[in-house]
């Protein structure tokens, strides 16, 4: 029977971190993956939150020999106006970039990474049982095709995203969060990106106050285009036996910056569907294991919170196994639950603000503070624990009231 220290169970951006994290502490730590890598998987545009815990976990090395390419903002585009944000314009101090990733790259090379520092990843592999029943080790049972090796570990990480391993196996509840939103997504090869003015920009253009375009373009000559928002735009892919490649393709007729530069293109493969994806689960820790990354809470592709979210989580969780193996009583719920949660609901309402239209009122105001732009910046970036940020603060008002005021003095220059 095999014996590791800390079981993980993913090798997503989530897992790799705390794998890392524990393997750079002396941990033994296997990563139990389901797929084989590469893999395609969707949130291609990092926030520059997660290159702390890059750099920290010494990953950050082996992702910049990738020259992925680097993102210092991103653009915002609204019936020909047009609202940028730059990263090193920011109010908290940390990170002033990031990157846009192909995640098959991005994945493979920190699982490469987190190889090489001695974390063992059984890929195609699957969890077939596990049992908390011993007060001193975990029980669990791992299969290969037909083959099955029964292992003990002291902890267990479940990094599984979507797929949730723990909360089916222990019959945790996961919340399916009804939404009237969906995606559809693709990409291309972006081969005359030339033609154009700053071609590399991520973009996010906004078609109506609930439905947008991302394009986020890529190191490797690709670039990645998907329509998010409520589904009455989205009638035609949704039918039984639709063309969603021609659907996708008429889409474009909305867009008035990138119409032009993207439309009628071929695809390197049909575009995908996702609905349904704001995502939460009932609990995130419990005796000797905790739950990261998707596997927790997944909000919305805005804002690109996704991956900073699981680096987050990984690492935070990562400290805390550390101290419980050295015989630390944790809070998991103070130190955990409540800090993740906190960070969520923060972003939470940025979210919610975007598709009821205020955060765009703000974006679009010809008089924006310079300072509340900063402080706005920053929680973009993800640094949503800095409660010296009014714009964290208060988040739950202060867009509101924002918005509000906007609107007065559009309708006292209206009257004028």
């Amino acid at each position: 029977m095999k014996h590791v220290d800390v079981l993980v169970i993913g090798a997503g951006p989530s897992g790799t971190v705390a794998a890392t994290y524990l393997a750079n502490l002396g941990y033994s730590v296997m990563i139990v993956e389901k797929q084989e890598f590469p893999r395609y998987v969707i949130g291609e545009s990092l926030l520059p939150k997660s290159m702390e815990h890059f750099e920290k976990t010494g990953l950050l090395p082996a992702l910049e020999e990738q020259h992925f390419e680097i993102k210092a903002g991103a653009l915002f585009i609204k019936d020909g106006k047009e609202f940028r944000i730059s990263f090193d314009d920011n109010f908290t101090p940390g990170w002033t970039w990031t990157w846009q990733v192909p995640r098959k790259q991005f994945d493979k090379t920190l699982a490469d990474e987190t190889q090489k520092k001695g974390v063992e990843i059984r890929y195609k592999s699957t969890l077939a049982s596990i049992d908390f029943s011993d007060p001193e080790l975990v029980k669990f049972r791992t299969q290969l095709l037909d083959s099955y090796q029964d292992c003990t570990a002291k902890f267990v990480i479940d990094s599984s995203g979507y797929g949730g391993v723990l909360t089916k196996m222990l019959d945790i509840p996961l919340h399916v969060s009804p939404t009237s939103n969906m995606a559809v997504y693709t990409k291309l090869k972006d081969d005359t990106r030339d033609q154009y003015a700053t071609p590399m920009q991520i973009s996010f253009e906004i078609l109506e106050t609930d439905l947008w375009l991302w394009v986020i373009p890529f190191h490797n000559g690709n670039t990645s285009l998907g329509f998010v928002g409520n589904r009455k735009y989205f009638s035609d892919f949704l039918e039984e036996g639709a063309d969603v490649t021609a659907s996708f393709n008429r889409m474009f007729d909305r867009s008035v910056k990138f119409k032009e530069r993207f439309q009628g293109r071929e695809l390197l493969f049909e575009p995908k569907v996702h609905t349904d994806y704001s995502r939460s689960s009932e609990k995130f820790f419990g005796d000797r294991y905790v739950l990261t990354g998707n596997t927790t809470e997944f909000l919305d592709p805005v804002f690109s919170s996704g991956v900073a979210f699981a680096t987050e989580s990984g690492y935070v969780a990562a400290q805390l196994v550390d101290r419980q193996l050295k015989g630390e009583q944790i809070d998991w719920q103070k130190e955990y639950v409540d800090h993740l949660e906190y960070g969520i609901n923060v972003f939470r309402t940025y979210v919610k603000e975007w598709y009821t239209g205020n955060l765009q009122k703000i974006f679009f105001h010809v008089n924006i503070n310079p300072l509340m732009k900063k402080q706005l910046t920053s929680v973009l970036a993800g640094y949503v624990w800095d409660n010296n940020n009014p714009f964290v603060k208060k988040h739950d008002s202060i867009i509101r009231t924002l918005a509000e005021v906007v609107d007065i003095e559009k309708m006292a220059k209206a009257k004028a």
